[in-house]
C-alpha cells in the first residue's frame, strides 16, 4: 500500500491534468442503522488524464487512477483501502478504444480475524467515449477476471457521465457498473452454491463549485449484492467538500 501512497504524491505534481480530492461523511448508519454500526468519513483521490488526440501509431486515450480510504476503524484509523488504475488506447482511426484496468484493496475489521482482501480484478475490453448535448460520456464493456480459489470470469459494463451547468458552477457526474460472478468461489462459505449472481454499483455525484478550487456537494453509493448476498438495494448518501484542479 505504501507504493500507492507514493504514486498519489507523485501524481499531485502534474497540475496540467485533472485531479480531485474529496473528503465526505458517509451517512449509512443514519439511513440504515440495522446494517451499519456507524457513520464515517471517506477520503477519495482521483487523477484523470483526458483523451489524447496524438497521431502516433499507438494513440493513448484517457488514463484514470482512483483511490479510496474509509475511516471507520477505532478512533480515526483507516479500515479500508481501494484503488483502480485504467488506461485506454487504440491503433486505429475510429474512436473506440481498447480498455485495460486493474483494481483491488483490503479491509480491516474488529475483531481482526475477519479482515479481508478485496481481490485484484483484471479487466480488458473496449471503451466508447462520446459527447451529447454538452455532456461527456463513456461506455465500457470489459471481460473481468477475479482470482478466487475457484476463479470467475464474466462481463462487466460501466457507464461514466459528466455534465456541467451554469458555466461549470454545478457539476453532475459519476458512474454505473453492472456485472455477474460465479456464486461458488471455491471456499467454505460458498461451497455448494452454483450459478451466477448479479451485482450493481453506482456513485452519482453533484457538486457546487465556489470561486477557486473548492466545491461542496453530495454523492450517493448505491449497491446491490456488493455488501451482502441478500436480494436488497442499499442506497447510502454522503456529503462533503472537494478540491479540484
Amino acid at each position: 500500500m505504501k507504493y500507492l501512497l507514493v504514486l498519489t504524491l507523485c501524481l499531485t505534481g502534474f497540475r496540467s491534468m485533472t485531479q480531485n480530492l474529496q473528503l465526505v461523511y458517509d451517512l449509512r448508519h443514519t439511513t440504515d442503522p440495522k446494517n451499519n454500526p456507524k457513520n464515517y468519513p471517506t477520503l477519495y483521490f482521483e487523477y484523470f488524464k483526458p483523451q489524447d488526440s496524438g497521431r502516433a501509431f499507438v494513440k493513448p486515450g484517457s488514463f484514470l487512477f482512483k483511490m479510496q480510504a474509509d475511516v471507520m476503524g477505532p478512533g480515526t484509523n483507516t479500515s479500508k483501502m481501494y484503488f483502480q488504475v485504467a488506461q485506454t488506447l487504440r491503433f486505429w482511426e475510429p474512436k473506440v478504444f481498447l480498455h485495460l484496468s486493474i483494481s483491488g484493496g483490503l479491509g480491516v475489521t474488529e475483531p481482526k480475524q475477519y479482515s479481508y482482501y478485496i481481490l485484484t480484478n483484471y479487466e480488458a475490453g473496449v471503451a466508447w467515449p462520446f459527447q451529447w448535448k454538452g455532456g461527456f460520456y463513456s461506455f465500457v464493456l470489459d471481460y473481468r477476471y477475479v482470482p478466487y480459489t475457484k476463479p470467475t470470469s464474466d462481463l462487466i459494463g460501466t457507464f461514466y457521465f459528466y455534465k456541467a451547468f451554469f458555466n461549470y458552477r454545478l457539476e453532475l457526474l459519476g458512474d454505473l457498473n453492472a456485472w455477474t460472478e460465479n456464486k461458488n468461489h471455491g471456499d467454505e462459505y460458498t461451497a455448494g452454491l452454483s450459478g451466477k449472481q448479479f451485482f450493481f454499483y453506482a456513485e452519482p455525484q453533484l457538486w457546487y463549485r465556489f470561486p477557486g478550487a473548492f466545491s461542496a456537494g453530495v454523492r450517493m453509493n448505491i449497491y446491490y449484492h456488493v455488501n451482502t448476498p441478500a436480494d436488497r438495494w442499499e442506497v447510502y448518501p454522503a456529503a462533503g467538500v472537494r478540491w479540484k484542479l
